[in-house]
């Protein structure tokens, strides 16, 4: 059972690079927000560590926008070096999924 979760950690983190290389990702609680209020995000991911007042604003703010939520493994620290960056990111908003095949494959 662990090293099924860690093979899907491992493919989510295979998906996320691709879409930080060929598709457009916002990293940040307030730009995610603002991301969804305008209806631009198609998915966002939230780390296992969020605060659980903010993770419930992201969820209804995005049920409200008809948007998948995907609830990462990781705490921030494993999100922002899945992204390729050297900082914790709690909330990441995925605009557009590029190459990658992250929004058909992670439906809940």
């Amino acid at each position: 059972m662990v090293k099924k979760a860690k093979k899907t950690q491992d493919s989510m983190n295979s998906r996320l690079k691709l879409v930080m290389k060929s598709g457009k990702a916002i990293l940040g609680y307030k730009a995610s927000l603002k991301s969804l209020r305008r209806s631009k995000s198609k998915m966002i991911l939230i780390a296992s560590n969020c605060p659980h007042l903010r993770k419930s604003e992201i969820e209804y703010i995005a049920m409200l926008a008809k948007t998948q939520v995907h609830h990462y493994a990781g705490d921030n620290t494993a999100l922002g070096t899945a992204c390729g960056k050297f900082f914790n990111c709690s909330v990441l908003s995925i605009v557009d999924g590029g190459d990658s095949d992250i929004l058909t494959t992670t439906k809940e």
